[in-house]
C-alpha cells in the first residue's frame, strides 16, 4: 500500500478521485474533508429509524454548520435546529424554511427571542424565567418547553445534558408552575423537548427517557394535549471512535426496532397526531469528516517522542475540552522506517495542553508525513477558533462523483481583521 495506515478510508474510498496528499497540496493544511456519500448514509439511518408517519429527524445544527452539508441533510429529508442568530441564517443559507427550523436555546435575551419570532420560528425554553420572557414579547403564541428527564448519559460529564447536575431543562415536578404561565398568558404549548446528552453506544437509557416525555405528555391537561404537535426525544446518537480497534457501532437496527414500537403503540393509545422527533447531531456528520494536518517536527525529549503538528487544538478543540480519543491514518511513504512506538501527537498552539494524542502507539512519524483525524465532521470546524491569531482551515466536499469541492475558503489574515477596520 502506498500509505502506511489508511485502511478505514481506503474501504470507503474517501477521498474519493485524489489522494490525501493531493488535496492537501492543492488547499494546503490543515484541511476539513467530507465525504457526501457517507453523509447520506448516515442521514438515511436516522430518517430509517421509523416509517411512522409522524416520526421525523431533527439535526441538531451546532455539530457542523456548513450550509453544504446542511443542505445535503435538507435532501435526505432532516429538519433542523438553530440556538443562535448564527444558526438560524446557516440554515437560511441552506434553503431550510421556517417551518423545518426549531429554535431551541438557553438563557438568551429578549432581543434574540424577539429575532427567532420575527423568523417565524417556534421557540424552545428551558426555563420559568425564560417562559415568562417569551410570554412578555409573545402572549397568545405558541411555544416549545424543555424538560428534564433526570436521566442523563454521555463520554463525559460536560456533554451530559440531563439530569440534577447540569443547566438544562424544567423538571417534570414543575409542570404545575408551566400550566400557569401558560395560561395566564394565553399560550399554546406546541411542543416539549429533552436531551439527555451525547454519545450514546447502548439505547436502553434513551428509550427510558422517551418514556419519562411521554408520560409527561399523557400529564397534560387534555385542553393543553390536543393542541401538541412536536415531542422532541433529543439526540446524543454515538460513533465508534476507535476504527482500528473495532469498536462495535451504536445497534441502529434494534434501537429503530424499540423506537419504533414505542411511539406507534403510545400514539395509538393517546390519539396524538403530531411529530415525534430524534435530535441527533453527532451520527449525522462525524463520520463523514476527516481533518488533514501535514508533521512540522519530531523530537525526543527524556524517553517520549513528540510529533508536532499544524493541529493545534484551535483547529480541532475535542481532545483538549473532552479528553476525546480521535484515530489516526498516516499517508506517507511506506519506505521510511515505520516501526510502532509511542507517540504524542501535538500541534502548534503555545499551551502545553495541546495534544492531539497522547502516547499513541503508531508507526513512526517523519517530517513531511500527512495525517488523518477520523471522524472529525461533528464539533471539528465549528468548535474552531483564532487562538493564537491563528486562520481557521477550509473545507471540502468530496462529491458523490469522487471530485472535490470547495465548500469554505481558508481565512486569511484580512477576514481576520475586518472587525477592526476603521476603529485603529
Amino acid at each position: 500500500m502506498p500509505d502506511i495506515r489508511s485502511q478505514y478510508t481506503d474501504q470507503y474510498m474517501f477521498y474519493g478521485k485524489h489522494t490525501p496528499q493531493e488535496l492537501a497540496a492543492r488547499y494546503d493544511t490543515p484541511l476539513y474533508v467530507y465525504n457526501e456519500d457517507l453523509l447520506r448514509t448516515r442521514c438515511r439511518d436516522l430518517v430509517r429509524l421509523s416509517d411512522h408517519a409522524g416520526y421525523g429527524v431533527n439535526y441538531s445544527v451546532k455539530a457542523n454548520s456548513n450550509p453544504a452539508l446542511l443542505a445535503i441533510m435538507r435532501e435526505e429529508g432532516l429538519v433542523v435546529d438553530a440556538m443562535s442568530p448564527g444558526e438560524i441564517r446557516m440554515n437560511q443559507l441552506a434553503g431550510f424554511t421556517a417551518q423545518k427550523i426549531l429554535y431551541i436555546s438557553n438563557n438568551i435575551s429578549l432581543a434574540e427571542m424577539q429575532n427567532a419570532l420575527d423568523h417565524g420560528l417556534l421557540v424552545s425554553v428551558d426555563s420559568l424565567s425564560q417562559l415568562e420572557s417569551l410570554a412578555s414579547l409573545h402572549p397568545g403564541g405558541r411555544v416549545m418547553v424543555r424538560f428534564n428527564p433526570g436521566i442523563g448519559a454521555g463520554h463525559h460529564s460536560k456533554v451530559i445534558t440531563a439530569g440534577k447536575d447540569t443547566k438544562f431543562g424544567i423538571m417534570p415536578e414543575d409542570l404545575p408552575q408551566v400550566l400557569a404561565l401558560l395560561q395566564k398568558n394565553t399560550m399554546t404549548l406546541a411542543g416539549i423537548n429533552q436531551h439527555i446528552g451525547s454519545l450514546f453506544m447502548e439505547p436502553d437509557g434513551y428509550l427510558a427517557a422517551m418514556e419519562v416525555l411521554l408520560r409527561l405528555a399523557e400529564d397534560l391537561p387534555q385542553e393543553v394535549f390536543r393542541h401538541l404537535e412536536i415531542i422532541d426525544f433529543g439526540g446524543g446518537f454515538g460513533i465508534p471512535y476507535r476504527k482500528y480497534d473495532k469498536q462495535p457501532r451504536l445497534d441502529m437496527a434494534d434501537l429503530g426496532r424499540r423506537l419504533h414500537a414505542l411511539i406507534t403503540s403510545w400514539a395509538a393509545k393517546t390519539l396524538y397526531k403530531g411529530r415525534f422527533l430524534v435530535e441527533p447531531g453527532r451520527y449525522a456528520v462525524a463520520e463523514c469528516g476527516i481533518l488533514l494536518g501535514r508533521v512540522h517536527a519530531v523530537k525526543n525529549t527524556a524517553e517520549k517522542r513528540y510529533v508536532g503538528t499544524d493541529l493545534g487544538f484551535n483547529v480541532l478543540q475535542r481532545p483538549v475540552m473532552y479528553d476525546s480519543f480521535h484515530d489516526v491514518e498516516i499517508y506517507g511513504p511506506a519506505h521510511a522506517p515505520r516501526t510502532p512506538m509511542p507517540q504524542t501527537i501535538v500541534g502548534n498552539i503555545c499551551e502545553s495542553g495541546d495534544i492531539l494524542a497522547k502516547e499513541r502507539l503508531l508507526p513512526t512519524l517523519h517530517t513531511g508525513d500527512i495525517l488523518g483525524v477520523l471522524d472529525a465532521g461533528a464539533y471539528g470546524f465549528s468548535m474552531s477558533s483564532n487562538y493564537n491569531q491563528r486562520l481557521r482551515p477550509a473545507e471540502v466536499l468530496v462529491q458523490s462523483d469522487g471530485t472535490p469541492r470547495l465548500i469554505r475558503r481558508r481565512e486569511s489574515l484580512d477576514d481576520m481583521t475586518r472587525c477592526f477596520d476603521g476603529l485603529l
